[in-house]
């Protein structure tokens, strides 16, 4: 990993919407006084006329970005996904997704990775408040390069779109030629004996457990799960039926997020055995994000470890 390009998927998220904005007038980018580390800068620098801070109000940000996307345009939202899926969920509630607006909410520093910051700042139930309501399209990239083509993908959508980014600076994996398409997972790599289906940051870590258990034998089927809403059921009922065990890993609660998404696609229509590797019904802490990941099991040793266990239990 250490050989691959570096990039930091928030700044990709604000460049991306800058060039975008560029291409089309009807994007609209607003913040909650933080743009400086959302990246909605990049936008306010190239199109200040488009750029609207609204200070910390991020319910009036939402219903105003509502407003925008009834005239015809297309409001991009940011602020930390602790605030706008928390603080503003009522509005996102009734006046984005009730009415179908076409708002994408773009809100960073998502996940324990948020670090130092502590729990009250790391969302873990933000997929889950956000996969929940009727209309919204839920997106979660892996790395920066994928982050550009949600943004775009976000764009084309006509409808509400969560799409979820993180603070870090990661490695990238994924090149500008993999397909990015709403609702079709990728998968990265084949094998036959357990799938490890993975969102965001928690893609490499699965590949890098792949890499673990190949050396022992193991051949593991790696899913990119980039979109969570509408989920790629066939994508799981196929890697569950050539594996016959299927393990989930994500940086969220174990409540709400990937992995009750594929135990419900699961559910009635596969009888492989399934375990999921994400955060246990508990609240984050400060720290630095690798400190945090080894202490909430996060880690390409632990899938691997459940991994190897599913496999067993076979």
């Amino acid at each position: 990993m250490s050989e691959r390009a570096m990039e930091s998927l928030r700044v990709a998220y604000g460049k991306e919407l800058a060039a975008l904005g560029g291409a089309d007038k009807r994007i609209v980018a607003m913040d909650a006084d933080l743009s400086g580390s959302t990246m909605t800068c990049y936008f306010a620098k190239e199109h200040p006329e488009r750029f609207f801070d609204f200070g910390i109000a991020e319910a009036n940000m939402v219903c105003a970005a509502a407003g925008f996307a009834h005239e015809g345009f297309i409001p991009f939202v940011s602020t930390f996904a602790v605030f706008g899926t928390g603080r503003a969920f009522e509005q996102i509630r009734n006046s984005v997704a009730y009415v179908n607006a076409n708002v994408k909410l773009a809100f960073t520093h998502a996940g324990l990775c948020v670090g130092e910051d502590g729990g009250s700042h790391q969302s873990i139930e933000d997929i889950a408040l956000m996969r929940v309501l009727p209309n919204m399209t839920v997106l979660v990239p892996c790395d920066a390069e994928e982050t550009r083509k949600a943004v775009r993908a976000a764009a084309a959508i006509d409808g509400p779109v969560y799409l979820r980014i993180t603070r870090p600076v990661c490695p990238v994996f994924t090149a500008p030629d993999t397909p990015f398409i709403p609702g079709k997972a990728n998968v990265l790599r084949d094998g036959g004996d357990v799938a490890l289906i993975a969102t965001g940051l928690m893609v490499p870590e699965a590949m890098a457990a792949a890499e673990l258990l190949a050396d022992e034998g193991i051949g593991a089927r790696v899913v990119n799960m980039h979109t969570l809403k509408p989920i790629d059921r066939d994508a799981i009922l196929e890697a569950a039926g050539r594996c016959g065990a299927v393990l989930t890993a994500e940086e969220h609660s174990v409540f709400g997020g990937l992995g009750s998404a594929v135990a419900e696609t699961l559910a009635g229509a596969s009888a492989a055995r399934f375990a999921k590797v994400g955060i246990q019904d508990q609240f984050g802490q400060s720290g630095t994000p690798e400190a945090l990941f080894e202490a909430y099991g996060l880690t390409a040793a632990n899938i691997a470890a459940q991994a190897r266990e599913l496999v067993r239990t076979k």
